[in-house]
């Protein structure tokens, strides 16, 4: 992009500050991209607008309290019938519109408290992150944003009531949001902090100032309507994002100095060290070096993957590889796949699934305690997953549906010695590959394993659950089915792949 004054750029919208937390670049594709690049809309994405919307209705029908609505307005007419509801007034104003100088807001809900008002948004998803799990939840900064963005309009147009906000989130639950609280504990902050930093990025983005360029992230990337025209342009530069783990922060800081995967693969690390740390901020000598290792391996022709260190994994005649699909939204695991091998050989795979044929927590209930049964008759044996969500999400399992098994039985069941997570405790642990990210779709890939369907992916499948529910196909069912099964058999093929590689002790630094 470049970095060409606009002389009447675009106003700051909330929906800019969302997005600019996850990727700045997105900001600036949106604003100033041609729109012929952009990808189709994902389907997953479409139905979280849907289920978004759904869930907006569902709030505002059941308020239970007079309000003002001005949703089916627009413009300067619902800018201006905004204002005359405050200076009314009112005790609840929905979908109005506020605007003062390059600010433009438009709150789902502006609540009378006191002299002046604070604004609030409905959102499908939690209020929280982390929220329910072990202890108090934490704001989400992306909806922080939002929330000061309309803050501050108030406050500049004399109408604030305070520096804070609130969420009516997908429990149906009212979540505060103090922009004036401390938050951190190595970085001490306040979320106006946040606000401010992402308002001065996303102005200098609008008037085209300040320069962006796309970063990869696997998990920011792939429901992105940009996401080819990015990746085209990251190869074409070698961008150093590519390097997986390595990100925009790092890279940004190493701009200038090192720009590209091959500029990394042919310094010396030992030049951009003094004493115990580097000259890049926030990149430490040992990352450094890893990066480096990473750049070299990405830049050999026929790079092979290897071990750094031995890694030793379990040997058992039963192996279950295990992979579980969720919809977030509604807040309900679905699916329990296992492939179950004997042996050793591939011959004897089978696939076996519970599977919770509605939303419901009875039958969600249902499919967890067969799982359960399953896996206990299956001991002794060796399980295999991919990332610690699966043993998340069965601890919280265990708290819904408490009589199904212990929390000690939990524990017992996800002891590493027979249970593995081959993505934290083996892949990132004790091994490189020549492959920009290390997620399951990437590493079995690369190995040579094909998912039967076109696009497989986490997301995807809650959007075919959700189908399935309006629907009840058989058709969507079995893809649904499919797709879990190929991510089981994917898990073992990675777990075969990783005991044939070699150890080469040359990753110096890498940890």
């Amino acid at each position: 992009m470049a970095t060409i004054s606009t002389p009447n750029p675009p106003p700051i919208t909330a929906s800019m500050l969302y997005d600019l937390v996850g990727c700045p670049h997105r900001v600036a594709m949106d604003l100033f991209a041609d729109p012929a690049e952009r990808d189709n809309v994902s389907p997953f994405v479409q139905l979280l607008w849907e289920r978004g919307a759904v869930h907006e209705e569902q709030v505002i029908a059941g308020i239970g309290e007079p309000f003002v609505d001005l949703s089916m307005f627009a413009g300067v007419e619902k800018e201006r019938r905004t204002l005359e509801a405050m200076d009314r007034g009112e005790p609840l104003i929905y979908g109005g519109r506020i605007t003062v100088g390059d600010l433009l807001g438009e709150p789902d809900l502006l609540r009378k408290d006191g002299a002046g008002y604070i604004a609030g948004d409905i959102k499908s998803g939690a209020g929280e992150d982390g929220a329910g799990d072990e202890g108090e939840g934490k704001p989400k900064k992306h909806y922080a944003v939002q929330l000061a963005l309309y803050t501050d309009i108030l406050e500049r147009l004399g109408r604030s009531a305070g520096r804070r906000g609130f969420i009516w989130d997908i429990h149906c639950r009212e979540v505060p949001y103090d922009f004036m609280v401390i938050y951190g504990g190595r970085n001490p902050h306040r979320l106006w902090d946040d606000y401010q930093k992402c308002l001065g990025e996303a102005q200098g983005i609008a008037s085209r100032v300040a320069e962006t360029l796309p970063a990869y992230s696997s998990g920011i990337c792939k429901n992105c309507v940009w996401y080819t025209a990015c990746i085209k342009s990251l190869e074409a530069t070698n961008d150093l994002t590519l390097i997986p783990e390595l990100g925009r922060s790092k890279r940004d800081v190493m701009l200038g100095r090192i720009d590209s995967i091959r500029e990394l693969a042919e310094i010396t690390p030992a030049d951009f060290i003094t004493g115990g740390k580097t000259v890049f901020a926030g990149i430490g000598p040992s990352t450094l070096k890893k990066m480096q290792t990473r750049s070299k391996l990405l830049s050999t022709e026929n790079g092979q993957p290897y071990l750094r260190s031995p890694v030793t994994l379990p040997v058992a005649d039963i192996e279950l590889f295990f992979d579980i699909e969720v919809d977030p939204m509604r807040d309900v695991c679905y699916l329990h796949g296992f492939v179950e091998r004997r042996g050793g050989t591939n011959e004897s795979e089978r696939f076996i699934k519970f599977f919770a044929d509605d939303p419901t927590p009875a039958a969600e209930e249902r499919a967890f305690t067969e799982a359960w049964h399953y896996i206990q008759a299956a001991q002794p044996c060796a399980i295999y997953y991919y990332s610690k969500y699966e043993r998340t999400i069965y601890r919280k399992l265990r708290q819904k549906y408490p009589h199904v098994c212990t929390e000690a039985e939990i524990e017992a069941l996800f002891d590493p010695t027979w249970a593995v997570d081959l993505y934290s405790d083996v892949v990132l642990k004790a091994t490189e590959w020549p492959t920009r990210d290390f997620s399951i779709k990437t590493l079995a890939k690369y190995l040579g394993f094909s998912w039967r369907d076109t696009h497989p992916s986490g997301a995807a499948s809650i959007e075919w659950f959700h189908r399935w529910v309006e629907t009840g196909d058989p058709a969507i069912r079995r893809r649904i089915l499919d797709y879990n099964e190929d991510d089981c058999r994917a898990t073992r093929v990675l777990l075969d792949g990783i005991r044939q590689l070699d150890v080469q002790v040359s990753g110096e630094g890498i940890t």
